[in-house]
């Protein structure tokens, strides 16, 4: 017990001292937080105050219901919307030949367009450091960012202490003098005041609390770098926090147009971030717990938008809401074989989980490893096929990413899964596209998924807005542009490129022997800008980008294709070349390649097949992407340009389709469209997508003879023509 007087009043100066401390942590992030927000709104007006300049003064009249007379405005030398903004009635009102009534009326308007503004115009942060308002958002939020971790691990004491510790001083208050304290003869205020000082003297005690505090107050006091390299390489982190600050306006977009009752219920649930090392974006949050509370689901969000934080999300919830002492959770993710590296990366950077890929010769030894560690499993398609697991093993929740590799019930990787999922208490398949070629594809996922939910063949009787509303339980889709208020501007260019006459000889050639991966390679047979117009529009493209300081992709489905592009495109004076990244490069590599590539200072040129680096891989240092030719479905081309064009990039996109136009380039590009229409239709709003690396399905093999049918038919081929002569 602390002695009354002297000893107590030391005690009572320490808890101030404490008090102070832990009230300056708490108010080191209000600040930080007050500084983003209020950064926020100077960004937010100077963007909604541009798009106010850009209207004209005839947008007034569609904004009010009142018959408005603009010439007096345009007399006295206005001329937008912009120009009237923040000028009130009174001050209109003066203008010749306005008058008061029509002064309050042009003011109303302006003010409807303002807040129709708000809602239109999206927010994004320019990578511009010279725009003082957005250079101080940046600057903020790195702040508050630095600011909350380093209060992260006495948050919750902090808050404790600076409610607590006030009102235990305010109690043990009589202790400091002995003379008050003979005079206070309260029996009940004496064993508050001796009680609280003793409580005092316990938390000032505590030596942790001061090595806590120091360290907050040593990070606090670093001096802060430069922001803006920092931003660029992971925005989508600076948005999260932005997130967590103020409203951007996307719940409904969050929700992917579930009911309000499924909403409502997912809602109530609340995300257990204690093993998670990352913020969430409001959708992210949104679709974690959708898996959680929905149990068995299809996780179908637009390529690009975090489909794995948001998976790992939900088994870091699992974990640290697990019955301490009991069997650890299980959890099982399984994915293509070239992904499962980055799931182990991904896990170990975003989670405090342990992960174990299961894969190669000593996958026996590794699933015991699985089991007996509670780490995160990791494996293929094609290993799991090959796995000896103990029969009464039950996952608590199983991990399916690019789901649609199993759209084939009778493929012994898609029955597997179906054995798998039947073993687990929780489900959540993961794909971007899941119909390629047909509704049905998806029926065959959520049948694996929910059976009494989808009846195979109901989707063409029930009608795609039916079909969509009996699959919300079982799957949430959020679309790009709905949720990705940042997302740079894409824009999009088909370059058509003439046949050169070696193009058009080795293109007759194909078509003459019936040989459709030919007639697509044709377009593309040399990488010789003089001989072949792909190849020379290619070299253009890549040195425009590269003088623009801008890194570049290039994509093509061909594995002879990509090495010849890695071989012959580096010259003096081009950009860098990395690559190529293909089917053959090992597991391992393709990290370091990609590492390689994000961290060239310079312009650079990544050459991707298509099947390797348009899968779950993340490449948005660049931001031109080159298609070398159209693809057999349009999900393959949308996925690989979402490697680029996707959260965190902070460039405008551009995408150029090199295309040979009178041949089998504008006969997919056609279908291409067609395809596409369906998806729509079914599964644009939370409904489905599908895309495959197999080179040609079933399906695929039919549209390919009767693509090679209509152009012998067209050409009348019969003879190839002589070769070319050299140029």
């Amino acid at each position: 017990m602390i002695s009354i007087g002297g000893q107590a009043r030391d005690v009572l100066r320490s808890a101030r001292q404490l008090a102070a401390r832990a009230q300056g942590a708490l108010s080191a992030l209000a600040g930080a937080t007050t500084a983003v927000t209020a950064a926020f709104d100077r960004l937010r007006t100077a963007q909604l105050r541009h798009e106010l300049a850009g209207m004209p003064l005839d947008k007034l009249r569609q904004a009010s219901t009142e018959r408005l007379l603009l010439a007096p405005l345009t007399d006295a030398g206005f001329s937008t919307v912009g120009d009237l903004f923040d000028r009130p009635a009174e001050e209109l009102a003066v203008v010749p030949g306005m008058g008061e009534a029509t002064a309050r009326a042009v003011a109303g308007a302006v003010s409807h367009l303002w807040e129709v503004a708000g809602q239109d115009v999206r927010f994004r942060i320019d990578l511009d450091p010279a725009n003082p308002d957005g250079d101080a958002l940046v600057r903020a939020l790195a702040r508050y960012r630095s600011v909350r971790t380093a209060i992260a691990p006495v948050r919750d004491t902090a808050e404790s202490l600076a409610t607590s510790l006030p009102v235990a001083l305010a109690d043990a208050r009589p202790t400091a003098w002995g003379l008050r304290w003979m005079f206070t003869r309260d029996a009940a205020t004496k064993a508050r005041a001796q009680a609280a000082l003793d409580w005092l003297a316990a938390q000032v005690a505590e030596p942790e609390l001061e090595q806590h505090f120091d360290a907050v107050d040593k990070r606090l006091a670093e001096p802060q770098p430069n922001p803006w390299p920092d931003f660029e390489k992971r925005a989508s982190d600076y948005y999260a926090w932005l997130s967590e600050l103020v409203p951007l306006g996307l719940e409904s977009a969050a929700h992917g147009h579930l009911s309000d009752e499924l909403v409502a219920s997912i809602e109530g649930i609340t995300l257990n971030d204690r093993l998670r090392t990352v913020s969430l974006r409001g959708y992210q949050a949104f679709g974690a717990k959708f898996a959680l509370g929905q149990r068995r689901v299809l996780l179908a969000d637009e390529m690009g938008l975090g489909k794995t934080i948001q998976a790992l999300a939900m088994l870091a919830h699992l974990k640290a809401e697990a019955p301490f002492g009991r069997t650890p959770p299980r959890f099982l993710v399984l994915c293509p074989a070239s992904l499962m590296s980055n799931w182990a990366r991904e896990t170990t950077a975003r989670t405090q989980l342990a992960a174990t890929v299961i894969h190669g010769d000593d996958r026996q030894d590794e699933v015991t490893t699985w089991l007996t560690s509670g780490s995160l499993g990791i494996t293929s398609y094609e290993t799991v096929q090959r796995l000896e697991l103990p029969a009464d093993l039950v996952l608590d929740a199983l991990i399916v990413d690019e789901a649609h590799y199993a759209k084939n019930p009778e493929a012994r990787r898609s029955q597997a899964v179906a054995r798998l999922a039947g073993r687990s208490q929780r489900v959540l398949f993961l794909t971007g596209t899941p119909m390629e070629n047909g509704v049905e594809e998806f029926e065959v996922l959520a049948q694996m998924l929910q059976p009494d939910v989808s009846v195979p063949g109901s989707a063409r009787t029930l009608g795609a807005v039916v079909f969509r509303r009996k699959m919300a339980p079982v799957y949430l889709r959020r679309n790009t542009e709905d949720v990705l208020v940042e997302l740079p501007e894409r824009v999009e260019s088909e370059d058509w490129v003439d046949f050169t006459s070696w193009d058009w000889f080795a293109y007759r050639q194909a078509v003459l022997e019936g040989n459709f991966m030919a007639m697509r390679r044709a377009g593309f047979h040399s990488t010789d800008p003089a001989r072949c117009g792909k190849a020379d529009r290619l070299v253009a493209l890549v040195e425009e980008a590269a003088a623009n300081g801008r890194k570049t992709v290039v994509f093509t489905f061909f594995r002879t294709l990509a090495e010849q592009l890695a071989a012959t495109l580096p010259k003096p004076g081009r950009p860098q070349v990395f690559g190529p990244l293909t089917g053959s490069v090992p597991l391992e590599k393709r990290a370091a390649l990609l590492d390689d590539f994000t961290n060239c200072p310079e312009p650079a040129v990544l050459i991707a097949q298509i099947q390797a680096g348009g899968v779950g891989l993340n490449i948005q240092a660049a931001s031109v992407v080159i298609l070398c030719e159209p693809q057999l479905t349009p999900t393959i081309e949308e996925q690989a340009i979402a490697r680029v064009h996707r959260m965190g990039q902070v460039r405008g996109v551009q995408v150029h389709r090199l295309l040979n136009p009178d041949g089998v380039d504008e006969r997919l590009h056609q279908l291409a469209a067609l395809k596409a229409s369906e998806f729509d239709e079914y599964a644009r709003r939370s409904s489905l997508a599908e895309a495959s690396d197999d080179a040609v399905d079933v399906l695929d093999q039919d549209l390919a003879a009767k693509i090679i049918a209509e152009e012998q038919e067209r050409l009348n081929a019969t003879d190839a023509g002589p070769a070319p002569s050299a140029p």
